[in-house]
């Protein structure tokens, strides 16, 4: 999910042509996941440069940053998942990089520390979470840049003696803090007759040559189902809800815009094959913010190389699909690994709607790695949500 933004698509001809041609990200779709609207003349090679990004206009909506590997991001996904795993501390860091041929048009990072807390003065199966979250994301090669900075809590209640059921809410405060570079924009009052950038024609535009920035703080809640039938397998389903203040921002100070609340549901489990050393596992996932709609639904097949339940290895394959609003947005291939206490996800986006042809179907790489801390004495605890 990210703002919608203007771009500018120049082209580079062979010949004399030299048109500069324009599209608009359909603002319908998360993170300007859209076809762009253009026409190519000629045999060209083209790229695109974000521009006009965040201007103070109420036509201007924010929208979140996310992952595909959104079960391997808790703290962005559901503030009732803070302290929801099977050990003493978990470290959870994500990286992803969209649509690199496109002048790195979007780099987002996170890194979050949760735990649960005050261990034998609960009653037995309940847990208290304890969490802290800061994420980056970087637009147009820097020149948008947003931090935010979570703190979140969340309290499960057993709701029978064995803890298969279990019921969860969580909060989460957050700080967010943007800073909008105009001098690394380029604005349609510098085009030179010939198609290109006249670097040193000043522009009238307000954001040009300038860095703003603004900040507030936002409040976020979600709730969590969790259960098992047996102590080895899990299912789950979550909602969440972020930015319930509709917090203020604007670069200019002109118009302010809201940042519109994002509504998600959430669900997955995993299911070990009898009599096998496989287990299914899958998930799903719905965001709903400002009309912009988004689904992403698959599983995965996992293989367990060791038998050793203490330093377990695990491998994984499996399989996404992105859609968003009417359009087939990206499938999505991932490969994990477990290694005793540690996690390792990598999946690709593999654009495939309108798009493709300016991001070479290159939607993007996104990595995950989570550390598990698990419990010195070998408990295993009631199974938790691992996709």
């Amino acid at each position: 999910m990210k703002q919608k933004a203007l771009l500018e698509i120049h082209q580079k001809p062979a010949g004399s042509e030299n048109p500069i041609l324009k599209g608009v990200a359909d603002p319908s779709n998360f993170r300007t996941r859209a076809a762009l609207s253009c026409t190519f003349h000629g045999r060209a090679a083209f790229f695109c440069t974000l521009i006009a990004f965040l201007l103070a206009s109420t036509s201007i909506q924010a929208q979140d940053p996310g992952f595909s590997q959104f079960f391997a991001s808790p703290l962005t996904l559901n503030p009732a998942l803070t302290g929801k795993f099977n050990g003493v501390v978990r470290v959870a860091g994500n990286y992803r990089n969209q649509w690199p041929s496109i002048n790195n048009a979007f780099i987002t990072s996170t890194i979050s520390v949760d735990a649960p807390i005050l261990r034998g003065k609960l009653p037995e199966n309940d847990t208290w979470g304890l969490g802290f979250m800061a994420m980056n994301d970087k637009t147009a090669g820097g020149a948008l840049n947003s931090n935010y900075f979570s703190l979140s809590t969340a309290y499960h209640k057993s709701l029978d003696e064995d803890g298969y059921h279990q019921l969860g809410v969580g909060f989460q405060g957050t700080y967010a803090n943007r800073s909008l570079d105009g001098t690394q924009l380029h604005f349609e009052d510098q085009l030179n007759l010939g198609g290109g950038w006249d670097p040193i024609s000043p522009s009238e535009t307000a954001i040009s040559g300038r860095m703003v920035s603004v900040h507030y703080f936002d409040v976020n809640l979600g709730a969590l189902y969790n259960a098992s039938t047996d102590g080895n397998n899990n299912f789950y389903f979550g909602a969440s809800a972020y930015h319930l203040n509709h917090p203020k921002q604007s670069f200019l100070g002109v118009d302010t815009i809201n940042v519109p609340t994002r509504y998600t549901l959430h669900g997955g489990g995993y299911f070990p094959i009898t009599g096998s050393a496989s287990t299914i596992y899958v998930s799903a996932l719905f965001n709903n913010q400002a009309g912009s709609r988004e689904y992403v639904m698959g599983g995965a097949w996992a293989v367990a190389a060791s038998t050793d339940e203490t330093n377990p290895v695990n491998f994984y394959a499996g399989l996404w699909g992105r859609f968003t609003n009417n359009t087939t947005d990206a499938v999505i291939p991932y490969v994990g690994l477990d290694y005793s206490d540690f996690n390792l996800g990598v999946t690709y986006d593999v654009n495939v709607s309108s798009l493709k042809t300016a991001s070479q179907s290159r939607g993007g790489i996104e990595i995950s790695l989570i550390y598990i801390k698990k419990p010195s004495n070998g408990r295993k605890g009631v199974p938790c949500p691992r996709f």
